[in-house]
């Protein structure tokens, strides 16, 4: 598939078959968006990731495989913050 040059007003929808997790204004950000990637593998097994931030700094961790082969406890403790996104990749070629 040949990338599109979108403009605003175009309908736009996601073709990829990944899953993306988040989480606002909590302290465990880091670690329910690690759940709920997990509960989303199903959604893709080729590698995950995790950013996070504390409004100051954004610290990431991720990695090849499936999730709980990612993350470690501490790779989860060292995602400092109260806001998470995650992702897990669904090869598509």
């Amino acid at each position: 598939m040949k990338n599109k040059r979108l403009s605003i007003g175009d309908h736009y929808r996601p073709r990829e078959e990944c899953g993306i997790f988040g989480i606002h204004g909590n302290p465990f950000a880091a670690n329910l968006t690690y759940l709920g990637l997990y509960s989303l593998q199903h959604r893709g097994q080729e590698s995950a990731g995790i950013a996070s931030s504390d409004g100051e700094h954004v610290f990431r961790h991720a990695g090849m495989g499936e999730v709980s082969d990612v993350f470690t406890r501490e790779d989860i403790e060292n995602l400092k913050g109260n806001i998470a996104i995650g992702h897990n990749r669904y090869s598509t070629t």
